[in-house]
């Protein structure tokens, strides 16, 4: 039986949210692997949600939001990518690799680059196989 790993995607409901919609009404291919989970804004995307994820039996966390400098909360996107950071040292202080989180920058009209995104970041945890994090 082969890894079919779990992957959340915290989703943009203004772009990546509205491109995930796309490739679905277009019947675009993607991994089932992928659970969304909308969010207003990518800012709102706190690192305890990534480790919460990760320790509830996720294997990989994407946050996919609007293109810099076209959030429509003007600093949102700026805000998930400085929070990023703190992500990859939370990420390495809990035992996971930080390759498991992904940011991408995805407008409502990118359908494709959604379907890229989320394909890729299935390829990369199924090459990683199980998180196994420190649990405690």
């Amino acid at each position: 039986m082969s890894f079919e790993p779990k992957i959340i995607a915290f989703c943009c409901h203004w772009c990546s949210y509205a491109a995930a919609d796309l490739a679905g009404a277009a019947r675009m291919q993607y991994p089932h692997n992928v659970r969304i989970i909308r969010l207003m804004c990518s800012g709102m995307m706190h690192p305890e949600f990534v480790l919460d994820a990760l320790s509830q039996g996720a294997d990989g966390v994407m946050v996919l939001g609007c293109h810099l400098d076209e959030c429509r909360y003007r600093e949102g996107n700026y805000r998930a990518l400085d929070r990023s950071d703190m992500v990859v040292e939370l990420l390495e202080d809990f035992g996971y690799e930080p390759e498991r989180f992904n940011l991408t920058w995805v407008s409502s009209q990118e359908s494709d680059k959604f379907v890229k995104a989320v394909t890729e970041m299935t390829a990369r945890i199924k090459k990683l196989g199980p998180a196994n994090g420190i649990q405690g």
